[in-house]
């Protein structure tokens, strides 16, 4: 594959072991491969960090390989940032994969083709491998464009586009008083969650644990669009108590891969589809709470011995209105 691909890894080796696998399989030319360091209030991270860095050694194709270390914790909003930076001081288009996140083997080809495809087209900032629309097709074609740069772990973009990524994001107060994010989400709800998040990475640039929001910030504002499959070609098995920011059970985690169909069906306009895009945050970023359920909750207030006599006592309570006359 002529795309370079660039891996982030930290300190699970196992996961980067199925991320790396699949890497492989795809056989790119040029491989880059970015790690964090141990952190230093976390004594095994030592050795974790050892161990997930030998899975990416065992490169056994004809391949340039890079590597970018860190001795030091960088965390993980500088140290993809700066990693990705490093990527494109050397190449001008890159697979871009986290350990976290395995990639279907036609996600390589999808984004091999689409970034060739608009190599030249500043309206396209990214190649995403995942849609967040949790199985339902938009349109007949094999991608629709979105405003949403989801990146799950794993994206495709060029250098002319990640050119525009400011860590700090300082053109953001020059926006923030404005329309501008109305216009893009026409949420509420949506606009108060990114304008929070924008706000951080502005204000605290040197405590944020992320770096995708300040790349969301750069796409829109070049009012960039963003390539997303109508197929799911990438699914996050990184949520658990070693996650970052995915600890427990998560909609977007563990999604079921499916293959993307060549040859590629283009759709024949360069629009966003709104609907989809509504979709994304009614049902991703703005989560409604689910109603609370009182009868579990009293139910497991209770010791499992005494939960029969529990259900007894309650049927017997609805026998009783039932039979009260009525006034």
């Amino acid at each position: 594959m002529d795309t370079p691909v660039a891996l982030i890894l930290f300190n699970r080796a196992d996961l980067t072991h199925r991320v790396f696998s699949e890497i492989a399989r795809a056989k790119p030319r040029q491989l880059f491969l970015i790690a964090d360091g141990p952190r230093e209030d976390h004594p095994d991270d030592q050795e974790k960090c050892a161990a997930a860095r030998q899975v990416v050694e065992h490169v056994d194709w004809p391949c340039e390989v890079h590597t970018n270390f860190s001795d030091t914790n960088l965390g993980c909003g500088a140290r993809p940032a700066t990693g990705i930076n490093w990527v494109f001081e050397h190449v001008d288009r890159a697979i871009i994969l986290e350990d976290d996140c395995v990639p279907h083997p036609t996600f390589f080809k999808f984004c091999d083709e689409l970034l060739e495809r608009f190599e030249s087209d500043e309206r396209v900032m990214q190649i995403s491998g995942q849609n967040l629309q949790f199985g339902q097709r938009r349109g007949p074609f094999s991608y629709f464009y979105s405003f949403h740069n989801i990146c799950l772990g794993g994206f495709a973009t060029w250098r002319r586009a990640w050119r525009h990524f400011d860590f700090g994001i300082a053109a953001w107060p020059l926006l923030r008083d404005t329309d501008w994010l109305h216009a893009i989400v026409n949420h509420p709800e949506g606009e108060r969650y990114w304008s929070t998040q924008f706000d951080r990475a502005h204000d605290t640039p040197g405590e944020i644990d992320f770096w995708d929001y300040q790349w969301t910030f750069a796409c829109w504002a070049q009012s960039g669009l963003t390539v997303l499959p109508n197929a799911s070609l990438l699914t996050n098995i990184g949520h658990g108590p070693d996650g970052t920011h995915l600890h427990g059970s998560s909609a977007i985690a563990n999604l079921a891969l499916e293959a993307m169909e060549f040859p590629l069906q283009h759709p024949p306009y360069m629009a966003r589809d709104r609907i989809a895009d509504d979709f994304f945050v009614e049902n991703v970023i703005v989560t409604k709470p689910k109603p609370i359920n009182w009868r579990k909750r009293v139910r497991r207030a209770f010791p499992a011995p005494l939960r029969p006599l529990l259900a007894l006592a309650a049927r017997t309570a609805r026998a009783v209105l039932r039979l009260r006359p009525s006034a």
